[in-house]
């Protein structure tokens, strides 16, 4: 299993970049390192940043939104940050985020997510292959552009920079029909709600995607990467009650009575009634007693909590063996990175790259 870094500088009202823990999991044989964005800090430039500080390490947003900007911008952005960090270090990790945002920050329409899903991706692949001139004509999005306003002017063009191959697109999802595409298109997927039983849930869904490609490729050769918060403690309470606030909140508030994506994968992880209570006392202006309603059954699933012997047996039971090729660790203790390094045998791939 690979393991990953996942820093929240989008959560910030500053941005503090903590380079000597990248430097500490890059020397430990972590796999990756992952950004993200929401509506302040962008998931693109502190990658740049870090690629700058660092030799070998993937760089990687999970995710950059959809609405955020056209899929040719991405692809360039991406390609760039990718040329400057030596190449084949990029990937491209793409999600809708939700109405709330796409909408209200973005100023988009929601459309249908699906579809537009289908043509973002497709594009993207298209500048990254850089065959040919980039056209596209799907539902939600064609090159050249020819809706209102156009001059009728625009023509097929292909990328002045030569993208490296070794740029990956993956995508994030929750629901069954974004998952196919996830598995039809990209070359991963960020699962939203991969708990013990997440590949029963997603197998029929990755599947049928898997049978649409053309490459021929399936599980052997497609990553999964799920998530998982680690800390070694002593007051596994307290740790779970500093989780639970932002936990309430996604779950709470973060999307629409109609549009919650937290919500819906606490459901399929098994916790549907929870995920209806504290949507519904959040709503109802009742926050702290929605925080308190988050199970600690839900965030345990996802965490790595206790002794340095609690967790290695939690790891070898529950962790290590879900069907994921890779954890995106969020973690404040040097000591715990190093920890998860040695479960994995991350450190063996430096030494034998060395």
């Amino acid at each position: 299993v690979k393991l990953a870094l996942g820093l929240d500088l989008y959560r910030g009202a500053s941005i503090e970049m903590p380079i000597e823990t990248i430097r500490l999991v890059e020397s430990l044989g972590y796999h990756s390192v992952w950004t993200a964005e929401a509506y302040g800090c962008d998931a693109l430039s502190p990658l740049a940043f870090i690629a700058a500080h660092t030799s070998r390490i993937k760089l990687g947003t999970a995710v950059a939104q959809l609405a955020a900007r056209p899929p040719t911008t991405l692809a360039m952005t991406a390609m760039t940050i990718d040329a400057l960090s030596g190449g084949g270090r990029m990937i491209i990790g793409v999600g809708v985020s939700g109405p709330q945002i796409v909408e209200g920050w973005y100023g988009q329409p929601w459309g249908k997510p699906n579809a537009r899903l289908r043509d973002y991706l497709t594009i993207v692949r298209k500048v990254l292959d850089r065959k040919e001139p980039v056209s596209h004509d799907g539902p939600e999005i064609q090159l050249p552009y020819r809706g209102p306003g156009a001059l009728g002017q625009g023509k097929p063009l292909k990328s002045i920079l030569h993208p490296h191959p070794g740029i990956e697109l993956w995508m994030a999802s929750g629901g069954p029909a974004n998952t196919s595409l996830a598995a039809e298109l990209c070359d991963g997927w960020l699962p939203m709600g991969f708990g013990p039983n997440g590949m029963d849930i997603y197998r029929d869904a990755l599947e049928k995607g898997f049978a649409r490609r053309t490459d021929g490729r399936g599980f052997g050769s497609f990553e999964i990467f799920t998530s998982c918060s680690v800390q070694i403690t002593d007051d596994v309470k307290s740790v779970l009650d500093s989780m639970r606030p932002l936990t309430g909140m996604y779950v709470g508030g973060m999307g629409s009575a109609t549009h919650n994506y937290h919500r819906e994968a606490m459901a399929r992880r098994g916790f549907p009634e929870a995920a209806a209570r504290i949507h519904e006392l959040w709503m109802a202006g009742r926050k702290q007693e929605a925080i308190e309603a988050v199970p600690d059954e839900y965030l345990l699933q996802g965490a790595l909590l206790g002794s340095k012997k609690r967790i290695r047996e939690r790891w070898e039971a529950e962790f290590a063996n879900r069907g994921a090729t890779g954890v995106i660790v969020r973690s404040p203790q040097h000591e715990a990175l190093e920890l998860l390094a040695d479960l994995a045998g991350t450190r063996d791939t430096v030494e034998a790259e060395s």
